[in-house]
């Protein structure tokens, strides 16, 4: 399956077939969730993305998930919500929980995919600002637009003035994307630091997820 991240950042992605777990989950993890997938053998798991531009408007999350819920849950023996807090304020978790759904747990996916333990021991989270794979490559879309950096390059201090690095948390060994976090560092006057994650507590999720019945 062929996706381009505009697709998934505007898009999402309608789910295929009638497996016996629908995933729901965020565009910006459709291709970690689709090599998951291909490389474990889970033809059982359906995958529908809802628009990695929520992320944009997180206040928006958790009704939309509630929506792709609800429509599909007739569908499917199980439902999966592959979205941590994400900025929904336990909005999200609160609204899985009523409507019986498991969802993926912490706060959002810069700590599921570096694993929770280790993302939490880091003492200086709260200022430093976090890269994907996927962000790396949107980072124009996310990033410079949405704050209005190409317009205004001035607002760069205001808004990063309190941040001492940016993270690029690799799912993948990529160097052409090690070498555009780098750019986007120095575009935002950032320290820059470089963490291979590769799928952390995405995988053990989705694996525990494929073997319940």
């Amino acid at each position: 399956m062929q996706l381009s991240d505009a697709q998934l950042t505007t898009e999402g992605l309608e789910a295929e077939g009638h497996g016996r777990i629908l995933l729901i989950a965020c565009g910006a993890l459709a291709h970690e969730i689709l090599a998951l997938k291909r490389a474990n053998g889970w033809d059982h798991m359906d995958l529908q993305c809802l628009p990695a531009k929520l992320h944009l408007y997180p206040e928006k999350i958790t009704q939309e998930v509630a929506a792709a819920v609800t429509a599909h849950r007739a569908d499917y023996a199980r439902i999966f919500v592959v979205y941590a807090d994400c900025g929904t304020g336990g909005l999200l978790q609160a609204k899985c929980a009523e409507l019986g759904v498991e969802m993926v747990a912490g706060p959002h996916c810069y700590a599921f995919y570096e694993g929770l333990d280790r993302f939490a021991a880091h003492d200086d989270e709260i200022s430093a600002f976090y890269l994907t794979d996927f962000l790396v490559r949107q980072f124009d879309a996310f990033v410079w637009k949405p704050m209005g950096l190409d317009r205004h390059p001035e607002l760069r201090d205001m808004i990063f003035g309190n941040y001492t690095k940016l993270v690029y948390q690799a799912q993948t060994d990529d160097a052409s994307l090690r070498a555009k976090a780098e750019s986007c560092a120095a575009r935002l006057g950032l320290a820059y630091e470089y963490r291979f994650t590769g799928y952390g507590d995405l995988k053990t999720s989705l694996e525990e997820q494929a073997v319940k019945l």
